[in-house]
């Protein structure tokens, strides 16, 4: 019986794990923030990663962004598709490989004024080396990919 109810725990708790990845945002989250809390609008006007305040939050397709000013957050709820990182913020050459991946928001390229943030300043390296064919790869991936549940860490 005593093993029953571990199985029926176990097996009640990865039902609970499936159905919070199933109603998560459109976009990478840590801490219940797109982007880990950073601003999307700083990579393009200040051209590195800043981290957003509390005071000035917008929602967008299910994900809460910060930022820097009132004036980033306007910015952006006037053109969130202009600001919003490709490929739901997680990281572009994993997409490019066909998988889901947490991202570090100071690996960043601004390319073709689209954000493409990556896992680390390592992986940005090699996403560098041939960013016009990663993001051929990571287009054509994008769509299969956005269904995964699973995200590399």
């Amino acid at each position: 019986m005593k093993r029953y109810f571990i199985l029926l725990s176990i097996t009640l708790y990865q039902i609970m794990l499936w159905s919070v990845n199933v109603h998560a945002g459109q976009f990478f989250e840590r801490n219940n923030l797109a982007i880990d809390g950073y601003d999307p609008v700083a990579y393009f006007t200040e051209q590195k990663p800043v981290k957003g305040s509390t005071q000035f939050r917008s929602d967008f397709e299910g994900s809460t962004f910060q930022f820097v000013s009132a004036a980033h957050r306007d910015a952006f709820a006037l053109n969130p598709a202009k600001y919003t990182p490709q490929y739901g913020g997680y990281c572009a050459y994993g997409t490019a490989k066909g998988y889901k991946a947490t991202i570090d928001p100071a690996a960043f390229t601004v390319v073709g004024d689209k954000l493409y943030l990556n896992y680390s300043e390592t992986v940005r390296s090699r996403w560098l080396s041939d960013i016009p064919g990663y993001i051929q790869k990571a287009d054509v991936n994008w769509p299969e990919v956005q269904k995964q549940t699973i995200v590399k860490e």
